[in-house]
């Protein structure tokens, strides 16, 4: 059966920080590309019916170096919208906001999280039609993708928090018995 292949982008100056990073639109770091690269081993054989990638620059630049042919640039694959809290670290946030959790309390000024979850399903519906042409991928962020795979198994956006996702490793989802499942994470 078919999997939908989720591919989050390599490091950039900001992840390396922990910077909250969604809509600036950062390059990959050197250390991103390399490990960009390195992906391309590690798909090398896998062909895709679709590849559909976040708009931006990291995501993009991922997807070529890994050798992937980007079919769709899809603006649900977006990182989640911080809003006030774009490049800012958790640390930063919990001087003025102890309690605050991105998976339960969304942004100030960006999105909830079951705004995200509204995008990452209808990603995820398109996905899953393409599924019938063989394997998908999705190029794209950490908190969207973790959202993705919680999605995936019928779980809430807030689920995504108990799901690490590292720069550029593979994650797959797919099938048993009929059901969806998470087939491999953060590899």
């Amino acid at each position: 059966m078919a999997e939908i292949v989720l591919v989050r982008h390599g490091h950039t100056e900001w992840s390396a920080a922990h910077r909250h990073t969604s809509y600036t639109d950062l390059d990959l770091s050197p250390d991103g590309e390399r490990q960009a690269r390195d992906l391309r081993d590690r798909l090398a054989g896998r062909t895709f019916a679709a590849v559909l990638a976040s708009p931006r620059r990291r995501a993009l630049r991922t997807a070529e170096l890994a050798g992937l042919t980007v079919t769709t640039v899809d603006d649900d694959l977006a990182e989640w919208n911080y809003g006030d809290y774009e490049g800012r670290t958790t640390a930063e946030i919990h001087a003025d906001r102890p309690d605050w959790n991105l998976w339960t309390d969304g942004a100030p000024g960006g999105e909830t999280p079951d705004r995200i979850g509204t995008r990452v399903d209808r990603v995820l519906a398109r996905a899953a039609t393409l599924l019938a042409g063989g394997d998908v991928a999705l190029v794209a962020h950490g908190h969207c993708l973790r959202v993705t795979g919680a999605r995936w198994i019928a779980l809430p956006p807030a689920a995504g928090g108990r799901l690490r996702l590292d720069t550029a490793t593979l994650s797959a989802l797919g099938h048993e018995h009929s059901r969806p499942v998470i087939l491999r994470w953060n590899t």
